[in-house]
Protein backbone atom coordinates (compact mmCIF):
# COMPACT_ATOMS: atom_id res chain seq x y z
CA UNK A 1 0.00 0.00 0.00
CA UNK A 2 1.14 3.89 -0.96
CA UNK A 3 2.16 6.09 1.74
CA UNK A 4 -1.12 7.99 -0.26
CA UNK A 5 -3.62 5.01 0.09
CA UNK A 6 -5.72 5.09 2.99
CA UNK A 7 -9.66 4.31 3.24
CA UNK A 8 -12.05 2.66 5.40
CA UNK A 9 -14.07 -0.49 6.41
CA UNK A 10 -16.56 -1.60 8.69
CA UNK A 11 -16.52 -3.27 11.84
CA UNK A 12 -18.65 -6.46 9.95
CA UNK A 13 -16.15 -6.58 6.96
CA UNK A 14 -13.01 -6.43 9.95
CA UNK A 15 -14.83 -9.48 11.41
CA UNK A 16 -15.89 -11.62 8.66
CA UNK A 17 -11.95 -11.50 7.48
CA UNK A 18 -11.23 -12.58 11.25
CA UNK A 19 -12.98 -15.36 10.65
CA UNK A 20 -11.95 -16.46 7.36
CA UNK A 21 -8.46 -16.04 8.61
CA UNK A 22 -9.05 -17.88 12.07
CA UNK A 23 -11.61 -20.40 10.87
CA UNK A 24 -13.88 -19.80 13.80
CA UNK A 25 -16.93 -17.61 14.28
CA UNK A 26 -15.84 -14.03 15.54
CA UNK A 27 -16.67 -13.30 19.16
CA UNK A 28 -16.85 -9.59 19.15
CA UNK A 29 -20.54 -8.16 19.02
CA UNK A 30 -21.91 -7.38 15.37
CA UNK A 31 -22.64 -3.40 15.70
CA UNK A 32 -21.75 -0.60 13.15
CA UNK A 33 -18.85 1.10 14.76
CA UNK A 34 -15.73 1.41 12.95
CA UNK A 35 -12.35 0.62 13.91
CA UNK A 36 -9.20 2.83 12.46
CA UNK A 37 -5.85 1.01 12.75
CA UNK A 38 -3.05 0.44 9.48
CA UNK A 39 -1.55 -2.58 8.32
CA UNK A 40 1.59 -1.44 7.89
CA UNK A 41 2.33 -0.17 10.80
CA UNK A 42 -0.21 -1.53 13.24
CA UNK A 43 -1.81 -4.57 14.13
CA UNK A 44 -5.57 -4.55 12.53
CA UNK A 45 -7.08 -7.27 14.80
CA UNK A 46 -5.69 -5.15 18.01
CA UNK A 47 -8.72 -4.43 19.37
CA UNK A 48 -7.26 -2.58 22.41
CA UNK A 49 -8.58 1.02 22.60
CA UNK A 50 -9.27 2.91 26.06
CA UNK A 51 -12.23 4.90 24.08
CA UNK A 52 -14.62 4.28 21.35
CA UNK A 53 -13.34 1.76 18.87
CA UNK A 54 -11.20 3.63 15.77
CA UNK A 55 -11.67 3.01 12.21
CA UNK A 56 -9.82 0.70 10.49
CA UNK A 57 -7.66 1.36 7.27
CA UNK A 58 -8.04 -1.86 5.38
CA UNK A 59 -8.27 -0.87 1.38
CA UNK A 60 -6.26 1.31 -0.91
CA UNK A 61 -8.23 4.35 -1.85
CA UNK A 62 -7.43 6.15 -4.91
CA UNK A 63 -8.68 9.33 -3.77
CA UNK A 64 -9.99 10.74 -7.04
CA UNK A 65 -12.20 7.69 -8.02
CA UNK A 66 -13.43 6.02 -4.78
CA UNK A 67 -16.69 6.88 -3.22
CA UNK A 68 -14.84 5.53 0.44
CA UNK A 69 -16.92 8.24 1.77
CA UNK A 70 -20.38 7.05 1.21
CA UNK A 71 -21.16 4.48 3.56
CA UNK A 72 -24.86 3.89 3.04
CA UNK A 73 -26.89 6.93 3.44
CA UNK A 74 -24.39 8.83 5.31
CA UNK A 75 -20.72 9.88 5.05
CA UNK A 76 -17.70 8.63 6.91
CA UNK A 77 -14.40 10.62 7.22
CA UNK A 78 -11.03 9.26 8.59
CA UNK A 79 -8.55 11.92 7.67
CA UNK A 80 -8.17 15.38 6.61
CA UNK A 81 -4.73 15.15 4.08
CA UNK A 82 -5.32 16.80 0.97
CA UNK A 83 -8.64 18.85 -1.08
CA UNK A 84 -8.44 16.20 -3.35
CA UNK A 85 -10.21 13.94 -1.31
CA UNK A 86 -12.93 16.12 -0.99
CA UNK A 87 -16.06 16.08 -3.67
CA UNK A 88 -19.33 18.61 -3.96
CA UNK A 89 -21.36 15.95 -2.52
CA UNK A 90 -18.70 16.03 0.94
CA UNK A 91 -17.91 19.52 0.67
CA UNK A 92 -21.87 20.56 1.05
CA UNK A 93 -22.60 18.73 4.02
CA UNK A 94 -19.33 19.95 5.84
CA UNK A 95 -20.51 23.14 5.43
CA UNK A 96 -24.40 22.43 6.66
CA UNK A 97 -22.17 21.01 10.29
CA UNK A 98 -20.01 24.15 10.04
CA UNK A 99 -22.86 26.65 10.02
CA UNK A 100 -24.46 24.20 13.09
CA UNK A 101 -21.18 24.54 14.89
CA UNK A 102 -21.54 28.89 13.70
CA UNK A 103 -24.80 28.16 16.06
CA UNK A 104 -23.20 26.39 18.89
CA UNK A 105 -20.42 29.06 19.02
CA UNK A 106 -22.84 32.18 19.52
CA UNK A 107 -23.70 30.47 22.69
CA UNK A 108 -22.16 31.45 25.74
CA UNK A 109 -21.69 27.45 27.10
CA UNK A 110 -21.02 26.19 23.74
CA UNK A 111 -21.11 22.88 23.72
CA UNK A 112 -19.95 19.72 25.23
CA UNK A 113 -20.33 17.07 22.70
CA UNK A 114 -16.18 16.43 22.66
CA UNK A 115 -16.48 16.85 26.56
CA UNK A 116 -13.59 13.84 27.56
CA UNK A 117 -11.95 14.15 23.69
CA UNK A 118 -7.85 15.23 23.93
CA UNK A 119 -6.65 17.24 20.89
CA UNK A 120 -2.93 17.04 20.19
CA UNK A 121 -1.32 20.12 18.12
CA UNK A 122 1.92 19.31 16.51
CA UNK A 123 3.01 22.85 15.20
CA UNK A 124 6.45 21.57 13.20
CA UNK A 125 6.50 25.21 11.97
CA UNK A 126 4.98 28.48 13.27
CA UNK A 127 1.01 29.14 13.21
CA UNK A 128 -0.76 31.64 14.95
CA UNK A 129 -4.63 31.36 13.43
CA UNK A 130 -4.84 27.65 12.41
CA UNK A 131 -2.95 26.38 15.90
CA UNK A 132 -5.45 28.65 17.70
CA UNK A 133 -8.39 27.91 15.76
CA UNK A 134 -7.80 24.60 16.29
CA UNK A 135 -7.25 24.97 19.76
CA UNK A 136 -10.43 26.75 20.33
CA UNK A 137 -12.60 24.71 18.04
CA UNK A 138 -11.95 21.75 20.12
CA UNK A 139 -12.19 23.45 23.87
CA UNK A 140 -15.92 24.77 22.41
CA UNK A 141 -17.41 21.95 21.88
CA UNK A 142 -16.20 20.45 25.25
CA UNK A 143 -12.78 19.01 24.84
CA UNK A 144 -8.83 19.24 26.26
CA UNK A 145 -6.03 20.02 23.92
CA UNK A 146 -2.44 19.13 23.97
CA UNK A 147 -0.23 21.55 22.40
CA UNK A 148 3.49 21.48 20.99
CA UNK A 149 3.91 24.82 19.23
CA UNK A 150 7.51 24.65 17.93
CA UNK A 151 8.05 20.49 17.58
CA UNK A 152 10.80 20.79 15.25
CA UNK A 153 12.41 22.65 18.24
CA UNK A 154 11.40 21.55 21.32
CA UNK A 155 10.23 17.97 20.66
CA UNK A 156 12.17 14.99 20.16
CA UNK A 157 12.22 15.61 16.11
CA UNK A 158 15.39 17.94 17.66
CA UNK A 159 17.07 14.70 19.16
CA UNK A 160 15.98 12.78 15.75
CA UNK A 161 13.17 10.99 16.22
CA UNK A 162 11.40 9.66 13.00
CA UNK A 163 7.78 11.79 12.77
CA UNK A 164 6.32 7.76 12.52
CA UNK A 165 7.95 7.48 15.79
CA UNK A 166 6.45 10.81 17.39
CA UNK A 167 2.95 9.91 15.67
CA UNK A 168 3.02 6.48 17.11
CA UNK A 169 4.17 7.67 20.80
CA UNK A 170 1.70 11.43 20.50
CA UNK A 171 -1.46 8.90 19.51
CA UNK A 172 -1.41 7.24 22.74
CA UNK A 173 -2.31 10.38 24.58
CA UNK A 174 -4.83 12.00 22.65
CA UNK A 175 -7.94 11.36 20.26
CA UNK A 176 -6.85 13.14 17.15
CA UNK A 177 -3.54 14.65 15.77
CA UNK A 178 -3.37 18.34 13.99
CA UNK A 179 0.07 18.88 12.48
CA UNK A 180 2.01 21.11 10.63
CA UNK A 181 5.01 20.09 9.42
CA UNK A 182 7.95 21.79 6.64
CA UNK A 183 8.14 18.42 4.51
CA UNK A 184 5.36 18.05 1.64
CA UNK A 185 3.61 14.71 1.95
CA UNK A 186 4.85 14.55 5.96
CA UNK A 187 0.80 14.58 6.59
CA UNK A 188 -0.18 10.92 4.57
CA UNK A 189 2.78 9.61 6.58
CA UNK A 190 1.36 10.53 9.80
CA UNK A 191 -1.86 9.24 8.69
CA UNK A 192 -0.66 6.09 7.55
CA UNK A 193 0.78 5.52 11.02
CA UNK A 194 -1.70 6.58 13.37
CA UNK A 195 -5.07 4.84 14.94
CA UNK A 196 -6.45 7.96 15.18
CA UNK A 197 -7.46 10.68 12.54
CA UNK A 198 -5.19 13.15 11.62
CA UNK A 199 -5.77 16.73 10.46
CA UNK A 200 -2.95 18.24 7.89
CA UNK A 201 -2.75 21.79 9.58
CA UNK A 202 0.13 22.75 6.38
CA UNK A 203 2.99 20.13 5.13
CA UNK A 204 5.36 22.24 3.79
CA UNK A 205 4.57 23.84 0.26
CA UNK A 206 2.53 20.70 -0.21
CA UNK A 207 -1.22 21.47 0.83
CA UNK A 208 -3.10 22.93 3.53
CA UNK A 209 -6.83 21.54 2.99
CA UNK A 210 -8.53 23.13 5.97
CA UNK A 211 -8.01 26.62 4.75
CA UNK A 212 -9.31 26.09 1.55
CA UNK A 213 -12.14 24.70 3.40
CA UNK A 214 -12.79 27.45 4.80
CA UNK A 215 -12.15 29.73 1.86
CA UNK A 216 -14.50 28.00 -0.41
CA UNK A 217 -17.11 28.19 2.43
CA UNK A 218 -16.42 31.88 2.79
CA UNK A 219 -16.74 32.06 -0.93
CA UNK A 220 -20.31 30.37 -0.99
CA UNK A 221 -20.84 32.62 2.00
CA UNK A 222 -19.80 36.15 0.80
CA UNK A 223 -20.70 35.71 -2.88
CA UNK A 224 -23.47 33.39 -2.48
CA UNK A 225 -22.81 30.43 -5.47
CA UNK A 226 -19.63 28.56 -6.27
CA UNK A 227 -20.60 27.60 -9.29
CA UNK A 228 -20.11 29.89 -12.15
CA UNK A 229 -17.51 32.02 -10.38
CA UNK A 230 -14.09 34.01 -11.14
CA UNK A 231 -11.25 33.88 -8.69
CA UNK A 232 -7.69 35.53 -8.86
CA UNK A 233 -4.80 34.03 -6.97
CA UNK A 234 -2.19 36.80 -6.37
CA UNK A 235 1.40 36.56 -4.67
CA UNK A 236 3.42 33.92 -4.56
CA UNK A 237 2.05 30.72 -5.84
CA UNK A 238 4.87 28.34 -5.75
CA UNK A 239 5.28 28.49 -2.40
CA UNK A 240 2.32 28.77 -1.32
CA UNK A 241 -0.27 25.90 -0.19
CA UNK A 242 -3.15 27.75 0.45
CA UNK A 243 -4.06 28.46 -3.28
CA UNK A 244 -2.83 25.16 -4.31
CA UNK A 245 -5.65 23.45 -1.99
CA UNK A 246 -8.43 26.35 -2.88
CA UNK A 247 -7.32 25.11 -6.73
CA UNK A 248 -8.16 21.97 -6.16
CA UNK A 249 -11.01 22.36 -4.54
CA UNK A 250 -12.34 24.97 -7.10
CA UNK A 251 -11.71 22.52 -9.52
CA UNK A 252 -15.25 20.64 -8.16
CA UNK A 253 -17.49 23.50 -9.82
CA UNK A 254 -19.08 24.32 -12.52
CA UNK A 255 -17.99 27.13 -15.14
CA UNK A 256 -15.06 28.07 -12.97
CA UNK A 257 -12.02 30.67 -14.11
CA UNK A 258 -9.20 30.88 -11.93
CA UNK A 259 -6.78 33.74 -12.82
CA UNK A 260 -3.17 33.04 -12.00
CA UNK A 261 -1.50 36.78 -11.09
CA UNK A 262 2.41 36.59 -9.51
CA UNK A 263 5.85 37.59 -10.07
CA UNK A 264 7.77 35.29 -12.14
CA UNK A 265 9.74 33.41 -9.26
CA UNK A 266 6.61 32.25 -7.93
CA UNK A 267 4.41 31.58 -10.83
CA UNK A 268 1.63 28.69 -10.01
CA UNK A 269 3.37 24.98 -10.78
CA UNK A 270 2.86 22.99 -13.94
CA UNK A 271 1.04 20.31 -12.06
CA UNK A 272 -1.59 22.47 -10.48
CA UNK A 273 -2.19 23.94 -14.01
CA UNK A 274 -2.14 20.30 -15.48
CA UNK A 275 -4.85 19.26 -12.93
CA UNK A 276 -7.40 22.10 -13.63
CA UNK A 277 -6.61 21.37 -17.46
CA UNK A 278 -7.71 17.92 -16.57
CA UNK A 279 -10.80 18.57 -14.75
CA UNK A 280 -11.97 21.33 -17.78
CA UNK A 281 -11.12 24.12 -15.71
CA UNK A 282 -10.32 27.23 -17.35
CA UNK A 283 -7.50 29.41 -16.05
CA UNK A 284 -5.20 32.29 -17.33
CA UNK A 285 -1.85 34.00 -16.52
CA UNK A 286 -1.77 37.81 -15.74
CA UNK A 287 0.86 40.43 -15.17
CA UNK A 288 -2.08 42.64 -14.70
CA UNK A 289 -3.41 42.63 -11.12
CA UNK A 290 -5.85 45.64 -11.99
CA UNK A 291 -7.47 44.02 -15.12
CA UNK A 292 -8.01 41.06 -13.07
CA UNK A 293 -9.81 42.44 -10.19
CA UNK A 294 -12.03 43.98 -12.35
CA UNK A 295 -13.52 40.55 -13.69
CA UNK A 296 -13.36 38.47 -10.39
CA UNK A 297 -16.01 37.54 -8.05
CA UNK A 298 -12.57 36.94 -5.55
CA UNK A 299 -9.09 38.72 -5.78
CA UNK A 300 -7.72 36.29 -3.14
CA UNK A 301 -3.88 37.56 -1.93
CA UNK A 302 -1.03 36.02 -0.58
CA UNK A 303 2.27 37.11 1.09
CA UNK A 304 5.95 36.20 -0.64
CA UNK A 305 7.02 33.61 1.60
CA UNK A 306 10.50 34.79 2.96
CA UNK A 307 10.91 31.42 4.56
CA UNK A 308 11.08 29.58 1.61
CA UNK A 309 13.45 31.31 -0.67
CA UNK A 310 16.66 30.03 1.96
CA UNK A 311 19.75 32.17 1.15
CA UNK A 312 18.13 33.84 -2.39
CA UNK A 313 17.05 36.87 -0.75
CA UNK A 314 17.87 38.75 -4.14
CA UNK A 315 14.92 36.60 -5.68
CA UNK A 316 12.52 37.45 -2.29
CA UNK A 317 13.15 41.24 -2.97
CA UNK A 318 12.39 40.85 -6.49
CA UNK A 319 8.82 39.43 -5.92
CA UNK A 320 8.45 41.33 -2.82
CA UNK A 321 5.85 44.04 -3.37
CA UNK A 322 4.91 43.57 -6.98
CA UNK A 323 1.23 43.04 -6.69
CA UNK A 324 -0.36 45.03 -3.73
CA UNK A 325 -4.23 45.59 -2.98
CA UNK A 326 -5.00 49.06 -2.68
CA UNK A 327 -8.09 51.76 -2.75
CA UNK A 328 -6.39 51.55 -6.60
CA UNK A 329 -7.45 48.04 -6.85
CA UNK A 330 -10.67 48.55 -5.37
CA UNK A 331 -11.56 51.34 -7.24
CA UNK A 332 -11.67 48.47 -9.89
CA UNK A 333 -13.56 45.86 -8.37
CA UNK A 334 -16.99 44.93 -8.69
CA UNK A 335 -19.72 45.83 -5.89
CA UNK A 336 -20.25 42.49 -5.18
CA UNK A 337 -17.15 40.74 -5.10
CA UNK A 338 -14.64 40.28 -2.36
CA UNK A 339 -11.15 40.19 -0.97
CA UNK A 340 -9.59 37.29 0.85
CA UNK A 341 -6.38 36.52 2.41
CA UNK A 342 -5.18 33.44 4.17
CA UNK A 343 -3.17 35.71 6.54
CA UNK A 344 -0.66 36.62 8.38
CA UNK A 345 -0.21 39.49 5.37
CA UNK A 346 2.42 41.73 5.47
CA UNK A 347 2.39 44.83 2.84
CA UNK A 348 0.34 43.03 0.06
CA UNK A 349 -3.03 44.95 1.26
CA UNK A 350 -3.16 47.94 2.49
CA UNK A 351 -4.60 48.80 5.79
CA UNK A 352 -6.69 51.54 4.30
CA UNK A 353 -8.43 48.34 2.37
CA UNK A 354 -9.66 46.94 6.09
CA UNK A 355 -12.63 49.31 6.18
CA UNK A 356 -14.13 48.58 2.86
CA UNK A 357 -17.32 46.09 3.29
CA UNK A 358 -15.23 44.05 0.61
CA UNK A 359 -12.16 43.11 3.03
CA UNK A 360 -13.38 39.66 3.59
CA UNK A 361 -10.13 38.64 5.35
CA UNK A 362 -11.16 38.70 8.67
CA UNK A 363 -14.55 37.31 8.43
CA UNK A 364 -12.87 34.15 6.34
CA UNK A 365 -10.57 33.70 9.76
CA UNK A 366 -13.66 33.45 11.66
CA UNK A 367 -14.86 30.45 9.10
CA UNK A 368 -11.80 28.70 10.07
CA UNK A 369 -13.18 28.58 13.54
CA UNK A 370 -16.34 26.85 12.50
CA UNK A 371 -15.13 24.81 9.83
CA UNK A 372 -12.31 23.52 12.36
CA UNK A 373 -15.50 22.74 14.82
CA UNK A 374 -17.12 20.85 12.42
CA UNK A 375 -14.06 18.37 11.29
CA UNK A 376 -13.43 17.58 14.74
CA UNK A 377 -17.44 16.55 15.30
CA UNK A 378 -17.15 14.52 12.12
CA UNK A 379 -14.11 13.01 12.47
CA UNK A 380 -14.80 12.29 16.30
CA UNK A 381 -18.09 11.38 16.30
CA UNK A 382 -18.89 10.92 13.01
CA UNK A 383 -22.14 12.15 10.90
Amino acid sequence: MSSAAFSTCTLHETLRDHELMCNKPSCFPKHSVHFKTNHIYGDPYNWMTWRQPRRLKCRALDIERNRSFLKGDMFQLDDVIEAQQFDREILSAIFEVAREMEAIEKKSRGNQILKGYLMATLFYEPSTRTRLSFESAMKRLGGEVLTTENAREFSSAAKGETLEDTIRTVEGYSDIIVMRHFESGAAKRAAMTANIPVINAGDGPGQHPTQALLDVYTIEREIGKLDGIKVGLVGDLANGRTVRSLAYLLAKYNDVKIYFVSPDVVKMKDDIKEYLTSKGVEWEESVNLKEVASECDVVYQTRIQKERFGERIDLYEEARGKYIVDSHILSAMQNHAVVMHPLPRLDEIRVEVDGDPRAAYFRQAKNGLFIRMALLKLLLLGW
